[in-house]
């Protein structure tokens, strides 16, 4: 009980700054899925920042707006190229569970990849300890990787 008290007192004193990227080649649909996990008021944050404007990612006034807004941000901090070719990320939208927004994006007509490289520097402008968690999924085997501000870039061979 102390112990889950201290992280508790801790996390207060000083939060810790993540998100998570998910990369999976779904071979049956031939197309590569993505998902970011970030915090939602981070994310809120970061557009209201970028843009200038005043969101609420939770209760949007105008979700195709946000919409237009969180897919450009992401596609500005998220790059993936498979095999050496630079993926266009087909932004697809968002949910909030808890304290987190998924978003999802996906490319279609990839059959085979070998080499994922991955640039994501989501939330790195909002805070200088950010980290990013990326896990890579093709043929079932799952590769994971860090990326700490202002560190960026990951590969992974499969």
């Amino acid at each position: 009980m102390l112990h889950l008290l201290l992280l508790t007192w801790l996390n207060i004193i000083h939060p810790f700054y993540v998100s998570v990227t998910e990369v999976t080649h779904n071979a049956k649909n031939q197309s590569i899925e993505v998902s970011c996990r970030m915090f939602n008021d981070d994310l809120e944050k970061a557009i209201n920042k970028y843009y200038n404007a005043h969101q609420d990612i939770v209760k949007p006034v105008d979700k195709a707006k946000l919409n237009q807004f969180i897919s450009d941000y992401i596609k500005k901090h998220l790059q993936i190229k498979a095999d050496g070719k630079l993926l266009q990320l087909n932004y697809l939208g968002y949910e909030i569970q808890e304290d987190a927004a998924w978003c999802y994006l996906e490319v279609k007509g990839i059959t085979t990849v070998k080499k994922i490289d991955i640039h994501n520097d989501l939330l790195y402008d909002e805070h200088p300890e950010q980290s990013n968690m990326i896990h890579v999924t093709i043929k079932g085997e799952r590769k994971s990787t860090k990326v700490d501000n202002p560190d960026a870039n990951a590969s992974f061979m499969f």
